[in-house]
Protein backbone atom coordinates (compact mmCIF):
# COMPACT_ATOMS: atom_id res chain seq x y z
CA UNK A 1 0.00 0.00 0.00
CA UNK A 2 1.48 3.14 -1.19
CA UNK A 3 1.55 6.11 1.18
CA UNK A 4 -0.49 8.05 -0.97
CA UNK A 5 -3.38 5.20 -0.99
CA UNK A 6 -3.10 5.36 2.77
CA UNK A 7 -4.25 9.07 2.93
CA UNK A 8 -7.43 8.81 0.39
CA UNK A 9 -8.25 5.47 2.86
CA UNK A 10 -8.44 7.11 5.88
CA UNK A 11 -9.68 10.73 4.05
CA UNK A 12 -7.05 12.65 5.43
CA UNK A 13 -8.98 15.90 4.26
CA UNK A 14 -11.51 15.36 6.05
CA UNK A 15 -9.70 15.07 8.82
CA UNK A 16 -10.39 19.46 9.21
CA UNK A 17 -13.83 18.57 10.78
CA UNK A 18 -11.58 17.09 14.39
CA UNK A 19 -8.73 19.35 13.71
CA UNK A 20 -10.68 22.68 13.79
CA UNK A 21 -12.45 22.33 16.97
CA UNK A 22 -9.96 20.23 18.55
CA UNK A 23 -7.96 23.75 17.92
CA UNK A 24 -10.77 26.03 19.17
CA UNK A 25 -10.96 24.22 22.34
CA UNK A 26 -7.69 24.78 22.92
CA UNK A 27 -7.60 29.17 21.84
CA UNK A 28 -10.37 29.03 24.15
CA UNK A 29 -8.68 27.59 27.26
CA UNK A 30 -5.91 30.08 26.47
CA UNK A 31 -8.40 33.14 26.61
CA UNK A 32 -10.85 32.26 28.93
CA UNK A 33 -9.22 30.21 31.65
CA UNK A 34 -5.61 31.27 30.82
CA UNK A 35 -4.40 27.73 31.11
CA UNK A 36 -2.12 25.73 28.43
CA UNK A 37 -0.47 21.74 28.65
CA UNK A 38 1.89 21.40 25.99
CA UNK A 39 2.13 17.32 26.86
CA UNK A 40 -1.80 17.15 26.55
CA UNK A 41 -2.33 18.83 23.74
CA UNK A 42 -0.24 16.64 21.92
CA UNK A 43 -1.21 13.60 23.21
CA UNK A 44 -4.92 14.71 22.55
CA UNK A 45 -3.92 15.55 18.86
CA UNK A 46 -2.31 12.73 18.55
CA UNK A 47 -5.40 10.43 20.10
CA UNK A 48 -7.49 12.09 18.26
CA UNK A 49 -6.27 11.72 14.37
CA UNK A 50 -5.50 8.25 15.08
CA UNK A 51 -9.20 7.26 16.49
CA UNK A 52 -10.59 9.23 13.46
CA UNK A 53 -8.55 7.75 10.56
CA UNK A 54 -9.61 4.27 12.49
CA UNK A 55 -13.13 5.43 12.04
CA UNK A 56 -12.90 6.66 8.64
CA UNK A 57 -11.30 3.49 7.62
CA UNK A 58 -13.44 1.46 9.11
CA UNK A 59 -16.55 3.36 7.29
CA UNK A 60 -14.78 2.89 4.12
CA UNK A 61 -14.80 -0.87 4.47
CA UNK A 62 -17.67 -1.43 5.29
CA UNK A 63 -18.82 0.73 2.19
CA UNK A 64 -16.94 -1.67 0.61
CA UNK A 65 -18.32 -4.76 2.53
CA UNK A 66 -21.80 -4.31 2.02
CA UNK A 67 -22.32 -2.28 -0.67
CA UNK A 68 -25.49 -3.34 -3.22
CA UNK A 69 -24.46 -0.68 -5.81
CA UNK A 70 -20.95 -1.37 -7.07
CA UNK A 71 -20.49 1.57 -9.67
CA UNK A 72 -20.82 4.91 -9.93
CA UNK A 73 -18.65 7.55 -7.76
CA UNK A 74 -19.82 6.37 -4.38
CA UNK A 75 -18.21 2.99 -5.12
CA UNK A 76 -15.59 3.15 -8.10
CA UNK A 77 -13.40 6.18 -7.61
CA UNK A 78 -14.17 7.60 -3.78
CA UNK A 79 -13.56 4.31 -1.55
CA UNK A 80 -9.85 3.81 -1.54
CA UNK A 81 -10.21 -0.13 -1.35
CA UNK A 82 -11.80 -0.36 -4.65
CA UNK A 83 -9.76 2.11 -6.49
CA UNK A 84 -6.57 1.02 -5.33
CA UNK A 85 -7.32 -2.80 -4.88
CA UNK A 86 -6.40 -2.81 -1.32
CA UNK A 87 -6.34 -5.80 0.32
CA UNK A 88 -8.75 -6.11 3.39
CA UNK A 89 -5.87 -7.73 5.22
CA UNK A 90 -3.97 -4.48 5.04
CA UNK A 91 -7.33 -2.59 5.48
CA UNK A 92 -7.65 -4.61 8.75
CA UNK A 93 -4.41 -3.99 10.03
CA UNK A 94 -4.45 -0.37 9.47
CA UNK A 95 -7.71 -0.64 11.58
CA UNK A 96 -6.22 -1.86 14.08
CA UNK A 97 -3.01 -0.30 14.66
CA UNK A 98 -4.53 3.61 14.56
CA UNK A 99 -7.22 2.06 17.52
CA UNK A 100 -4.02 0.45 19.71
CA UNK A 101 -2.16 3.79 18.95
CA UNK A 102 -5.30 6.09 19.84
CA UNK A 103 -6.27 3.73 22.89
CA UNK A 104 -2.62 4.11 23.67
CA UNK A 105 -2.55 7.93 23.77
CA UNK A 106 -5.75 8.39 25.15
CA UNK A 107 -4.61 6.29 28.40
CA UNK A 108 -1.80 8.72 28.56
CA UNK A 109 -3.64 11.75 28.14
CA UNK A 110 -6.06 10.30 31.24
CA UNK A 111 -2.79 9.29 33.42
CA UNK A 112 -1.86 13.22 32.50
CA UNK A 113 -5.49 14.27 33.82
CA UNK A 114 -8.29 12.70 35.53
CA UNK A 115 -11.48 10.56 35.13
CA UNK A 116 -13.57 12.91 33.36
CA UNK A 117 -11.32 12.53 30.49
CA UNK A 118 -11.14 8.72 30.13
CA UNK A 119 -15.18 8.52 30.76
CA UNK A 120 -15.63 11.02 27.76
CA UNK A 121 -12.45 9.96 25.67
CA UNK A 122 -14.01 6.11 26.13
CA UNK A 123 -17.48 7.13 25.13
CA UNK A 124 -16.09 9.04 22.33
CA UNK A 125 -14.00 6.12 21.16
CA UNK A 126 -17.45 3.48 21.42
CA UNK A 127 -19.33 6.50 19.53
CA UNK A 128 -16.72 6.13 17.27
CA UNK A 129 -16.83 2.44 16.31
CA UNK A 130 -20.45 2.07 16.51
CA UNK A 131 -20.98 4.93 14.20
CA UNK A 132 -19.29 3.07 11.38
CA UNK A 133 -19.53 -0.73 12.41
CA UNK A 134 -22.02 -3.21 13.47
CA UNK A 135 -24.92 -4.73 12.64
CA UNK A 136 -26.37 -1.31 12.01
CA UNK A 137 -23.69 1.27 12.11
CA UNK A 138 -24.75 5.15 12.69
CA UNK A 139 -23.89 6.42 9.68
CA UNK A 140 -26.75 3.75 7.79
CA UNK A 141 -29.67 5.44 10.36
CA UNK A 142 -31.29 9.07 11.02
CA UNK A 143 -29.18 9.59 13.73
CA UNK A 144 -25.90 10.21 12.02
CA UNK A 145 -26.35 13.70 12.34
CA UNK A 146 -27.03 14.28 16.09
CA UNK A 147 -24.28 11.69 16.81
CA UNK A 148 -21.56 13.15 14.46
CA UNK A 149 -22.23 16.35 15.19
CA UNK A 150 -22.01 16.22 19.20
CA UNK A 151 -19.33 14.14 19.57
CA UNK A 152 -17.34 15.79 17.20
CA UNK A 153 -18.60 19.67 17.19
CA UNK A 154 -19.01 19.01 21.09
CA UNK A 155 -17.11 16.59 23.16
CA UNK A 156 -13.81 17.16 21.14
CA UNK A 157 -13.98 20.94 21.99
CA UNK A 158 -14.81 20.32 25.53
CA UNK A 159 -11.96 18.03 26.29
CA UNK A 160 -9.51 20.14 24.23
CA UNK A 161 -10.69 22.93 27.40
CA UNK A 162 -10.96 20.63 29.76
CA UNK A 163 -7.34 19.38 29.51
CA UNK A 164 -5.86 22.26 30.16
CA UNK A 165 -8.03 23.30 32.67
CA UNK A 166 -8.92 19.88 34.51
CA UNK A 167 -7.61 21.11 37.88
CA UNK A 168 -9.95 24.02 38.39
CA UNK A 169 -13.60 23.80 39.23
CA UNK A 170 -15.71 23.47 35.61
CA UNK A 171 -15.73 19.65 35.82
CA UNK A 172 -15.16 17.61 38.48
CA UNK A 173 -16.20 13.62 39.89
CA UNK A 174 -14.78 12.46 42.47
CA UNK A 175 -14.59 8.91 44.18
CA UNK A 176 -14.65 8.64 48.06
CA UNK A 177 -15.15 4.86 49.19
CA UNK A 178 -19.03 3.80 47.78
CA UNK A 179 -19.26 7.58 47.16
CA UNK A 180 -19.65 9.58 44.05
CA UNK A 181 -19.69 13.05 44.07
CA UNK A 182 -20.36 15.24 41.03
CA UNK A 183 -19.45 19.17 40.90
CA UNK A 184 -19.60 21.28 37.90
CA UNK A 185 -19.51 25.14 37.29
CA UNK A 186 -23.03 25.64 35.28
CA UNK A 187 -22.40 29.16 33.57
CA UNK A 188 -18.39 28.16 32.33
CA UNK A 189 -20.12 24.71 31.16
CA UNK A 190 -22.59 26.88 29.35
CA UNK A 191 -20.53 29.40 27.81
CA UNK A 192 -18.27 26.21 26.53
CA UNK A 193 -22.33 24.20 25.00
CA UNK A 194 -22.56 27.99 23.07
CA UNK A 195 -19.10 28.46 21.67
CA UNK A 196 -19.24 24.67 20.44
CA UNK A 197 -22.77 24.90 18.73
CA UNK A 198 -21.09 26.35 15.39
CA UNK A 199 -18.94 23.35 15.18
CA UNK A 200 -21.79 21.00 16.21
CA UNK A 201 -24.00 22.33 13.28
CA UNK A 202 -21.13 22.65 11.04
CA UNK A 203 -20.01 18.89 11.07
CA UNK A 204 -24.41 18.14 11.58
CA UNK A 205 -24.29 20.09 8.15
CA UNK A 206 -21.57 17.91 6.79
CA UNK A 207 -22.79 14.91 7.37
CA UNK A 208 -26.58 16.15 6.01
CA UNK A 209 -25.19 17.51 2.89
CA UNK A 210 -23.39 14.15 2.18
CA UNK A 211 -26.77 12.40 2.63
CA UNK A 212 -28.76 14.53 0.10
CA UNK A 213 -26.11 13.94 -2.08
CA UNK A 214 -26.60 10.17 -1.41
CA UNK A 215 -30.23 9.48 -1.31
CA UNK A 216 -30.65 7.37 -4.63
CA UNK A 217 -27.41 5.73 -3.53
CA UNK A 218 -28.29 5.01 -0.08
CA UNK A 219 -31.71 3.54 -0.76
CA UNK A 220 -30.36 1.24 -3.23
CA UNK A 221 -27.96 0.78 -0.37
CA UNK A 222 -30.05 0.58 2.25
CA UNK A 223 -29.15 3.04 4.12
CA UNK A 224 -31.38 4.71 6.02
CA UNK A 225 -30.46 8.24 6.53
CA UNK A 226 -32.17 11.42 7.61
CA UNK A 227 -33.10 12.65 3.96
CA UNK A 228 -34.26 9.86 3.54
CA UNK A 229 -37.32 9.80 5.75
CA UNK A 230 -37.72 13.62 6.06
CA UNK A 231 -37.61 14.41 2.41
CA UNK A 232 -35.11 16.07 -0.03
CA UNK A 233 -36.63 19.49 0.71
CA UNK A 234 -37.14 19.25 4.51
CA UNK A 235 -33.24 18.29 4.68
CA UNK A 236 -32.38 21.35 2.49
CA UNK A 237 -34.04 23.71 4.52
CA UNK A 238 -32.73 21.93 8.08
CA UNK A 239 -29.28 22.26 6.51
CA UNK A 240 -29.82 26.42 6.69
CA UNK A 241 -31.60 26.49 9.69
CA UNK A 242 -28.60 24.77 11.36
CA UNK A 243 -26.24 27.70 10.32
CA UNK A 244 -28.63 30.40 11.36
CA UNK A 245 -28.58 28.30 15.05
CA UNK A 246 -24.17 28.25 15.37
CA UNK A 247 -24.42 32.10 14.37
CA UNK A 248 -27.55 32.67 16.62
CA UNK A 249 -25.33 31.07 19.42
CA UNK A 250 -22.26 33.05 19.09
CA UNK A 251 -24.40 36.05 19.81
CA UNK A 252 -25.64 35.10 22.73
CA UNK A 253 -21.73 34.87 23.94
CA UNK A 254 -21.26 38.02 23.40
CA UNK A 255 -24.87 39.38 24.75
CA UNK A 256 -23.74 36.78 27.87
CA UNK A 257 -20.73 38.67 28.40
CA UNK A 258 -18.41 35.48 28.28
CA UNK A 259 -16.42 36.94 25.34
CA UNK A 260 -15.74 40.41 23.92
CA UNK A 261 -17.70 42.15 21.05
CA UNK A 262 -14.72 40.86 18.61
CA UNK A 263 -16.41 37.70 18.18
CA UNK A 264 -19.04 39.11 16.26
CA UNK A 265 -16.26 39.64 12.90
CA UNK A 266 -17.12 35.67 12.70
CA UNK A 267 -20.89 36.91 11.77
CA UNK A 268 -19.15 38.16 8.47
CA UNK A 269 -18.90 34.85 7.17
CA UNK A 270 -22.53 35.17 6.47
CA UNK A 271 -21.89 36.20 3.21
CA UNK A 272 -19.55 33.17 1.71
CA UNK A 273 -21.66 30.85 3.65
CA UNK A 274 -24.94 32.08 2.16
CA UNK A 275 -23.73 31.92 -1.10
CA UNK A 276 -22.63 28.47 -0.84
CA UNK A 277 -26.02 27.25 0.51
CA UNK A 278 -27.78 28.86 -2.34
CA UNK A 279 -25.33 27.20 -4.94
CA UNK A 280 -26.12 24.01 -3.37
CA UNK A 281 -29.85 24.31 -3.26
CA UNK A 282 -29.55 24.14 -6.51
CA UNK A 283 -28.19 20.78 -7.46
CA UNK A 284 -27.10 18.50 -4.71
CA UNK A 285 -24.13 16.74 -6.27
CA UNK A 286 -21.65 14.43 -4.24
CA UNK A 287 -18.65 15.31 -6.69
CA UNK A 288 -19.88 18.70 -7.24
CA UNK A 289 -21.08 21.00 -4.36
CA UNK A 290 -20.78 18.32 -1.18
CA UNK A 291 -17.45 20.07 -0.84
CA UNK A 292 -19.61 23.38 -0.33
CA UNK A 293 -20.34 21.95 3.60
CA UNK A 294 -17.02 21.45 3.96
CA UNK A 295 -16.07 24.76 2.98
CA UNK A 296 -18.87 26.41 4.96
CA UNK A 297 -17.58 24.56 8.03
CA UNK A 298 -13.92 25.65 7.93
CA UNK A 299 -15.59 29.34 6.82
CA UNK A 300 -17.21 29.59 9.98
CA UNK A 301 -14.70 27.35 12.15
CA UNK A 302 -11.87 28.68 10.83
CA UNK A 303 -12.84 32.36 11.41
CA UNK A 304 -13.43 31.58 14.73
CA UNK A 305 -10.64 29.76 15.98
CA UNK A 306 -8.24 32.48 14.63
CA UNK A 307 -10.38 35.07 16.65
CA UNK A 308 -9.86 32.79 19.74
CA UNK A 309 -6.18 33.00 18.91
CA UNK A 310 -5.97 36.07 18.62
CA UNK A 311 -7.98 37.06 21.70
CA UNK A 312 -6.09 34.66 23.99
CA UNK A 313 -2.64 36.36 22.19
CA UNK A 314 -3.79 40.05 23.17
CA UNK A 315 -4.77 38.72 26.66
CA UNK A 316 -1.32 37.37 27.04
CA UNK A 317 0.38 40.22 26.05
CA UNK A 318 -1.78 42.57 28.25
Amino acid sequence: MSFVSFLKLVEIQTKVASVIPFLSGTFYALYRFNAFSLKNFLLMFGSLMCIDMTVTTINNYQDFRKANKRHGYGYESHNAIVRDSLKESWVLSIIAVLFSVAAVLGFLLFVSTNIVVLALGSASFVIGILYSFGPVPISRTPFGEIFSGVFMGFIIPFIAIYIHAFDGELLNIMLQGKTMSFEMNVQEMLYIVLISVPSVTGIANIMLANNICDIEDDTENKRYTLPIFIGRDNSLKLFTILYCIGYSALAALVVLGAVSLILMLVLVTIIPVGKNIRIFYEKQIKEDTFVLSVKNFIIVNGALAFILAVQAIINFIL
